[in-house]
């Protein structure tokens, strides 16, 4: 065993038994957490405007704090933007995180000194928790690679602003940075297919044994390292033992991702986004993100067919149920207050509280009064691929509107490892998958109301094609799962088979 790996086992242990202990004082955690974030933000411009100073509980945050999304929030946002000081938490962010939003374009998501550690410390306790749990620490002798964007930051009214990932590597620890690729320069390119060139050529002859980021990327990353050796990825790095990924599902990527491995290796799921590092894997047994209940966020679980209404119900911790849809609504020390950040979680366990992510609240299909979410057309594609051993690479669905009864269904978008030899039957079958998940769904198809759905197969690389085509590939740019129009689906048509 190196230095390194000996001396982070130690902290690995002592971290692990914190995060144990914390499980069983979640609430009370939670509890507190409000209390001192109304306190240190009572004399900020949003404390005075929402009495922060006379607020004492959940039931009177609630009703002196709507819920707001992004383009709610901006007006203060704006005002920080302008160098205002004690805005939306005492004194002012030390950086932004520029992210591209669906409805509102740029965004820019206040960090401030204090919740810098969420993303920080949350990403660490991901891999001392699996260091201590798993006793494999020999990752951290070798090389990691974290795919990120650009860590070079412009600065709006002197505050550092640039993507997260790109933030957060500048706060790698020191100890780390040897063991850390690709080069800077190389992370600091923009243009994503020449930067994955440059991470080929700096990390293929290397002791690679730790690899993360989102999914889509690792896959490109995989299939270009597969294609200048000649080998599988287990085999040109023998010693990648962890990969830790987050931003989307993995299920839908994990067979294809590990087949180009062409060994298991452990996996660490996290769901940090610019807003907070929110929950993360602490096991490698049992379902569910452990939920970060004591890192400065204060959160709150509105039930999803709520989300839109004038007074939706909104419940604490104590109060959540295993298996219910919620949408994610949180309150930090970043100074967001009652923010909607447009996920929606599923508790898989309350003792302790884990969750699972099971889609976007924007994302989905309700064009002839189905709901149908992401969750549920994963689920029913991925059963397909798993019983008829199909491998899916990339996916996304919209509805087809035609004029007339029973001519109208949904178009799912496909992009296959290998097309199945008989297509329609796969269609049939997750066509199927859906209709036992969603009554809704079902009753349109039972009434002919609906066609079954159709697929449209997509060519080999044509959602990178089309990503590339709309200036986002690479960064965090993920394709939506469900979209209730066409627009994506009409982009998508020149990729089709």
């Amino acid at each position: 065993m190196k230095v390194k790996s000996l001396l982070a086992k130690p902290l690995a242990y002592y971290v692990h038994a914190h995060i144990r202990k914390s499980m069983h004082t979640a609430v009370a955690d939670q509890e507190a957490i409000l209390k001192k974030l109304l306190a240190a933000a009572a004399q900020t411009e949003f404390g005075k405007d929402h009495n922060f100073g006379s607020l004492h509980s959940h039931n009177e945050f609630r009703q002196a704090v709507p819920i707001r999304d992004y383009e709610q929030i901006k007006p203060y946002i704006n005002k920080v933007k302008e160098g205002k000081h004690n805005i939306l938490w005492k004194g002012k962010p030390i950086y932004f995180a520029k992210t591209s939003g669906t409805t509102s374009g740029v965004k820019y998501i206040p960090i401030t000194k204090d919740s810098i550690p969420n993303h920080i410390n949350s990403a660490r306790n991901a891999l001392l928790c699996y260091m201590a749990e798993t006793g494999n620490s020999s990752f951290a002798d070798g090389k990691m690679i974290f795919l990120s964007g650009s860590p070079e930051l412009e600065r709006i009214a002197d505050i550092p602003t640039g993507r997260l990932s790109g933030i957060v590597n500048h706060h790698i620890p020191s100890y780390l940075r040897t063991n850390q690729l690709p080069s800077y320069p190389t992370n600091c390119i923009e243009d994503w297919e020449t930067k994955l060139d440059k991470i080929i050529e700096e990390t293929i002859s290397k002791d690679m044994r730790l690899i993360s980021g989102i999914p889509p990327w690792m896959q490109m990353y995989f299939d270009r390292l597969a294609e200048r050796s000649g080998k599988k990825v287990g085999q040109l790095f023998p010693n990648f033992s962890v990969l830790v990924h987050g931003g989307v599902n993995f299920q839908p990527y994990s067979a294809r991702l590990f087949e180009t491995i062409g060994r298991k290796v452990d996996a660490i799921e996290t769901f940090p986004a610019s807003e907070g590092f929110f929950a993360f894997q602490d096991t490698q047994d049992g379902e569910g993100l452990l939920l970060n209940t004591d890192s400065g966020i204060f959160f709150e679980f509105v039930p999803a067919g709520e989300i839109f209404n004038e007074n939706p119900t909104r419940l604490s911790l104590r109060d959540v149920k295993v298996g219910e849809n919620y949408a994610l609504i949180i309150n930090s020390n970043a100074g967001l207050w009652g923010y909607n950040i447009g996920d929606t979680i599923k508790f898989v366990s309350v003792d302790p509280y884990r969750i699972v992510v099971s889609g976007r609240i924007k994302h989905f299909i309700s064009a002839f009064g189905e709901h149908v979410i992401g969750e549920e057309v994963e689920h029913s594609l991925l059963k397909a691929a798993r019983d008829q051993g199909v491998q899916i690479t990339e996916f996304t669905v919209a509805p087809m509107v035609e004029q007339g009864k029973g001519k109208s269904y949904h178009e799912w978008f496909i992009e296959f490892d290998e097309v199945p030899a008989n297509l329609q039957a796969f269609a049939d079958s997750v066509n199927e998958n859906l209709r036992q998940k969603n009554i809704y769904y079902d009753d349109l198809i039972r009434g002919s109301i609906l066609l079954p759905l159709r697929i449209s197969v997509v060519r080999k690389n044509g959602f990178i094609d089309y990503m590339k085509s709309i200036g986002k590939l690479g960064g965090q740019n993920k394709v939506p799962r469900l979209s209730n129009d066409r627009k994506i689906a009409d982009e998508l048509k020149p990729w089709t088979m």
